[in-house]
């Protein structure tokens, strides 16, 4: 886990290698443990080390291979790193250190940009072909990785942040239209290649991108999951689906303890990350680490659920650690917190895992997670409404459960600079082309596909991958295990919306977890100090919606903000956010990022 960076020329001149070095020290806190610049011809690679495997310096990058012609930066781990070594043995190849990323290395001399389809694992890559110049950049299929590109003339820049290209300079910071209508609309999930400004882009996910020395592009998607059924599964029943997905999740989990440093959890007390420990748990793990944390209540909601991971933790005999933050942390980790976020995340526990990251680094360097169950298999509450919908009416369905807010209310609050044109609804048109194509069996199916695909790349997986890697950390999600993920595409939608949302796996958990966890109300990440505006934290909001750089970039009508002032934790989205904080945020993080470009 890493942080990589580049440039490439096209018009002849030599790469900017201190543009290139600027972008590499604003990611240190992704890679705490080395460093290092390469440059040849017309490209340049930046590298920030975040050792897990092979801590020796033969491990370090940019790795240059002078025999095969071949230069990388790589961000991420390939879990099955060791099977494709001896396969690559096999086949001729030497090897110099014990890290996955002399694999990549010799994977692609092998078999060139279809070396992603070998790769079990997250990652984000740049290999330069040292002798034609020939760039390849590369994305996992669930975008768990970044990869941020800014295009000038005659110039390509890549980091796996916003924040190291905008430290490079020369970075077109005018707002994207389209970005900040899905920001709005779309449940603030902005999706590849759109993001806020409209000088950077971000590589899809499943995608390689193949760049000749003059500039041209091929891009290719490598992996599209099917949500339909799948010919020879079609005589499961139940029982067979649960004990299918769960050997599949119990290899996925096995496959994540890959590392040459210990491997904790991230516990919650769902059913989710608490499964994870019970595999753990039943492939022998001792001593696991697994950490919770917990926020002081307010306005009567709770801010902790250590009820379930004690449960849980008691259960396995984890070495558990309870991290409850006070009030008095909350307010000065948001500036941090929002500093810290690639893009603008209106999720209120992006606090609440920047928090947590902070403590958990302390002590370990790589944690599994749950997230990613609920998009796999059915587990919000958007996707019931939608189980008798015909296949043509989805997008409306969908919209009118899951979008923040419609065109029209959009209309209402951005002012007429940062409006769309007339009769444009890009996120609704956006979701109506994903959801209407072929290979999505029903109208929840193809919800499903949606939410696999993009929602969870640009929502919940980016603000996991953002927030601990803020502090050093490598997050690992076994829930997005691509065989998992193909697997569960294929089960029939009314056995993941049994049981109040993902029953197939509710059931299939029965045999390894307390039957109190499984039957729980569903929980999520409770940060009440932000979800509840009072306080200091309604006082940083008003400071920023009325400071004179609000005012002078003029994003939203001014009657709208009156309004949602005066009701400041009554207005809320579909999904019971505070529009008030998604407001704010979005000015609070352009606030940040130019503040910081400054520096």
């Amino acid at each position: 886990m890493c942080g990589i960076c580049g440039e490439i020329r096209f018009d002849g001149t030599a790469p900017d290698v201190s543009a290139v070095d600027a972008m590499t020290c604003e990611m240190t806190r992704r890679g705490p443990d080395g460093s290092g610049v390469f440059s040849k011809g017309a490209v340049a690679l930046g590298h920030r080390r975040l050792k897990i495997i092979d801590l020796t310096e033969k491990g370090s990058q940019p790795m240059i291979d002078p025999a095969l012609g071949l230069a990388l930066v790589f961000n991420g781990c390939i879990y099955n790193h060791h099977e494709l070594r001896a396969e690559l043995e096999g086949k001729g190849y030497t090897f110099f250190s014990h890290a996955d990323s002399e694999v990549i290395l010799k994977a692609f001399h092998a078999w060139g940009p279809d070396c992603v389809d070998h790769f079990m694992g997250m990652f984000a890559f740049a290999v330069v072909d040292t002798d034609t110049g020939v760039v390849t950049l590369g994305r996992d299929r669930l975008g768990i990785k970044p990869l941020y590109l800014a295009d000038t003339p005659g110039r390509l820049r890549f980091a796996s942040s916003v924040q190291a290209l905008l430290r490079a300079g020369d970075v077109d910071t005018s707002i994207d239209r389209v970005a900040l209508h899905h920001y709005f609309s779309f449940h603030a999930v902005v999706p590849a290649p759109h993001t806020i400004y409209n000088g950077i882009r971000k590589l899809p996910p499943a995608t390689v991108m193949t760049i000749q020395p003059d500039g041209r592009r091929t891009e290719r998607r490598y992996w599209e999951p099917a949500f339909e059924p799948h010919p020879d599964r079609r005589d499961w029943d139940e029982k067979r689906w649960q004990h299918e997905l769960l050997d599949s999740l119990r290899t996925s989990v096995r496959r994540r303890m890959v590392a040459d440093v210990p491997v904790g959890v991230l516990l919650s007390g769902g059913v989710d990350s608490s499964l994870v420990v019970a595999l753990l748990a039943e492939q022998g793990q001792t001593d696991l680490a697994t950490f919770s944390i917990g926020f002081d209540s307010a306005a009567g909601e709770s801010g902790d659920e250590y009820a379930y991971s004690d449960l849980i933790a008691d259960t396995f005999g984890t070495d558990h650690h309870k991290i409850h933050i006070g009030t008095d942390r909350l307010l000065p980790a948001i500036p941090d917190t929002v500093a810290a976020m690639g893009e603008p995340m209106v999720s209120h526990d992006c606090v609440a895992f920047y928090l947590l990251s902070q403590e958990v680094s302390k002590s370990i360097k790589v944690v599994q997670s749950g997230q990613g169950a609920d998009e796999i298999l059915g587990g919000y509450s958007w996707y019931p409404p939608l189980l008798d919908v015909t296949r043509e009416k989805t997008t409306r369905a969908y919209a009118d459960v899951f979008f923040d807010r419609d065109d029209v209310d959009i209309r209402g609050i951005l002012a007429d600079d940062y409006l769309t044109e007339a009769g444009y609804d890009p996120s609704f048109e956006f979701a109506w082309a994903h959801q209407s194509a072929p290979g999505a069996a029903t109208a929840v199916d193809a919800a499903l596909r949606l939410d696999t695909t993009v929602m969870l790349v640009d929502d919940p997986v980016k603000r996991v991958d953002t927030m601990t890697m803020a502090w050093g950390l490598e997050a690992r999600v076994p829930f997005l295990d691509h065989e998992f993920v193909e697997l569960a595409a294929t089960c029939p939608p009314d056995l993941k919306l049994a049981h109040g949302g993902k029953g197939v796996l509710k059931e299939a958990s029965r045999a390894l977890l307390p039957s109190a966890v499984i039957d729980r109300t569903k929980g999520y990440f409770p940060v009440p100090g932000i979800r509840h505006l009072t306080g200091g934290v309604l006082d940083l909001v008003s400071d920023t919606l009325r400071s004179k750089a609000a005012r002078d970039r003029g994003l939203y009508r001014p009657a709208a903000l009156d309004r949602l002032f005066a009701d400041p934790n009554g207005i809320r989205t579909r999904l019971d956010g505070n529009e008030l904080w998604q407001v704010a945020l979005l000015e609070m993080w352009l606030q940040t990022m130019e503040a910081n470009a400054r520096r």
